[in-house]
């Protein structure tokens, strides 16, 4: 397949990179230290519709669609890997299981909202003790006769506690298994609804991180997504958009790290000349080319095939399996490349070393894809 970019994919590139250099980076390092999270920010990417890519115009979308959007999000993440994260909490997670599976109801009344910002999204899997095991999860929904009562925990919920809509998975049946999980569409300040941010992360600080508690929570019979015993399905379905988003991500930090320890390389002096004359540095260097490169590739053909309406769960996580190996790896070459600078948070390598590690564990761990991979290849359930 070829993946020539269109000039309106092109155009969106372009208008990312622009967004990341002139409205996060003056900031960032700043921000970084603080832990700051920015809603302006999210708010200025919606107005130049980077949230629209997947959305027909009714609601609101550009429809220019996952490549679009995943070339958008490398741009994003090469400056900041925190700010590539709202592509999937406004749009890869929540819009893609309403338009997938939600009533025109449920997408009239939520999409523009997301795509605009005006509410700001997550998507709660985990819990406690509940990580690449979805269907070992405790949260509950009771139904009643106006409605159901969630109750349970979630943890690691990216976007809290600043979320104000949730697409929430629980059971409705524990009897049934990954059969009896339902999804809702959840109010995060609905009462009984508590949102708590962590603090103590590895990285990832302008990206809010955190907790949620349902206490007895009443949810409407008509934010049931789907039809009970559904969730499971739809939450695998909206896990193939959200990896092929996080594998974008990767692809940037992979990106940044390549591009700072080139021009690291060619200042850096060492025995009188650049330590890009040394014959291991450059094999650090094309090691780091060679698999950016082919990392990209694989996001990209993940994401047009998506666009043309394929179900691509073994390329989506082809995709995201190598990007997260390969965001690692270029991060630990830059950091021995800058030595001991590497080290120190002078540069941004040190933050996307922290950064990158949070690339084998979101959205299915780097073992689970290739669990994934695996049972594909082999024909087996």
């Amino acid at each position: 397949m070829d993946f020539s970019l269109s000039e309106e994919q092109i155009a969106m590139r372009d208008m990312a990179k622009n967004f990341a250099e002139k409205k996060i980076a003056p900031t960032m390092e700043e921000d970084e230290k603080e832990h700051r999270f920015r809603k302006e920010i999210v708010k200025e990417m919606a107005k130049l519709g980077f949230f629209g890519c997947i959305a027909p115009e009714k609601y609101g979308g550009n429809e220019t669609g996952y490549l679009a959007a995943c070339v958008m999000t490398e741009e994003i993440a090469r400056i900041s890997p925190s700010w590539g994260l709202p592509f999937n909490l406004q749009m890869n997670s929540i819009q893609s299981v309403l338009l997938n599976f939600g009533t025109e109801e449920q997408r009239e009344r939520w999409i523009p909202k997301l795509i605009n910002a005006d509410l700001l999204g997550c998507f709660a899997i985990t819990e406690p003790n509940t990580g690449s095991d979805v269907a070992s999860m405790k949260s509950t929904a009771v139904e009643t006769e106006d409605g159901f009562i969630l109750n349970g925990t979630k943890m690691w919920i990216s976007g809290v506690p600043v979320a104000d809509l949730g697409i929430v998975y629980v059971y409705t049946d524990k009897a049934a298994k990954h059969r009896g999980m339902s999804a809702f569409i959840v109010d995060m300040h609905a009462p009984g609804v508590t949102q708590k941010a962590i603090e103590t992360k590895l990285g990832l600080f302008c990206a809010p991180t955190g907790e949620i508690v349902f206490e007895d929570v009443k949810v409407p019979k008509d934010c049931l997504v789907g039809q009970k015993g559904d969730g499971f399905k739809i939450c695998m379905s909206m896990l193939d958009n959200t990896r092929l988003s996080s594998a974008a991500r990767a692809v940037g930090v992979a990106r940044a790290c390549l591009e700072h320890s080139v021009r690291y390389a060619n200042e850096r002096e060492q025995f009188g000349q650049p330590i890009a004359n040394f014959q291991m540095i450059q094999e650090q260097i094309a090691e780091m080319y060679v698999e950016e490169q082919a990392a990209r590739l694989l996001v990209y053909r993940a994401a047009a095939n998506r666009d043309l309406g394929q179900r691509n769960t073994i390329e989506v996580s082809c995709a995201k399996y190598f990007a997260a190996e390969v965001a690692v790896r270029a991060a630990n070459q830059a950091v021995k490349i800058f030595g001991s600078y590497g080290f120190s948070s002078e540069y941004p390598v040190e933050r996307f070393y922290r950064d990158a590690k949070s690339y084998q564990i979101v959205e299915g761990t780097s073992n689970i894809q290739k669990m994934i991979i695996a049972r594909n290849v082999l024909g087996l359930k």
